[in-house]
């Protein structure tokens, strides 16, 4: 070594300790979730999922029965679809995912939930990459609030999830994503690309289609108010907090007109309320 290429030998010496070492893959092992960070690429294990049980999930009975059998179905090696999701705010879209992987762990099912976060999916040929090679486990790769603007160009690697391109997505992956709106963008962005394209259909075709590439699509709508009252009583229940119906009644009632409006989340928010001034721990 030539005392001219010693400091550039020290120099990269220094960068190669300060650049971030590659994290070994995970066996999968540590936890059944996991959610995905990129650069460095790295799998961050979840000891305690944030959820609720699928029985306290009341209002949705369709999309319960038919998510669940559609999880089952996957995580036991057979046919299922990539699932959309989408609807209302705070009825329980997310709260689905996770309880049917619950419930699919709880049987004993090898299915290991993985979140990946909507401004991270450029890196999602990376991850099902790694999810691939585990091929003792089946994952349900989770997109939470999915949507896309006018000048988003995210949606273009989901494709790599949904069509999975010349590789093919891994037959151990399946895609669940939640959205607020049915095509994953703004109506009025639909109908404005619409009416300046010269060729209006093709315009928005690209990313209305994406959509279209979720096999099972489950729609949440508003719930009434026996719907809301329903899901209180069941969170009470689930607590075993005893009160008068009437007056559980009355302040359920009075909490959603201060939110202006009634959903899942609603109820929650009110139970964990009235919980705190009964004493119990939520």
């Amino acid at each position: 070594m030539t005392e001219a290429s010693e400091p550039l030998e020290r120099i990269a010496a220094a960068l190669e300790r300060l650049a971030p070492k590659p994290r070994p893959e995970p066996r999968f092992t540590e936890a059944n979730a996991y959610v995905w960070h990129p650069d460095p690429d790295w799998l961050e294990p979840v000891e305690t999922v944030d959820r609720v049980d699928l029985v306290q999930l009341i209002g949705i009975d369709r999309a319960k029965d038919t998510l669940l059998a559609n999880t089952l179905q996957f995580a036991r090696g057979y046919g299922a679809n990539n699932a959309l999701l989408w609807g209302a705010r705070g009825m329980g879209k997310s709260s689905l995912v996770k309880a049917v992987h619950a419930e699919a762990v709880a049987q004993d099912l090898p299915l290991v939930l993985v979140e990946i976060a909507r401004e991270d999916l450029g890196s999602v040929g990376r991850l099902l990459a790694i999810l691939g090679r585990a091929q003792d486990r089946r994952f349900l790769l989770f997109s939470d609030d999915l949507s896309f603007s006018h000048d988003d160009t995210q949606y273009k690697s989901l494709k790599a999830v949904l069509d999975g391109g010349i590789s093919g997505r891994p037959a151990n992956v399946i895609l669940y994503a939640t959205s607020n709106r049915r095509h994953l963008m703004p109506r009025d962005m639909i109908d404005n690309e619409r009416s300046s394209a010269i060729h209006p259909g093709e315009a928005v075709e690209e990313k209305v289609s994406l959509s279209d590439r979720f096999g099972l699509w489950l729609g949440f709508h508003p719930c009434s108010q026996d719907e809301y009252l329903a899901m209180v009583q069941g969170y009470c229940d689930a607590y075993d907090l005893k009160i008068a119906p009437e007056e559980l009644r009355a302040e359920a009632v009075e909490w959603q007109a201060t939110r202006g409006g009634r959903s899942g989340r609603v109820a929650w928010q009110f139970f964990t309320d009235l919980a705190g001034r009964h004493g119990i721990a939520v």
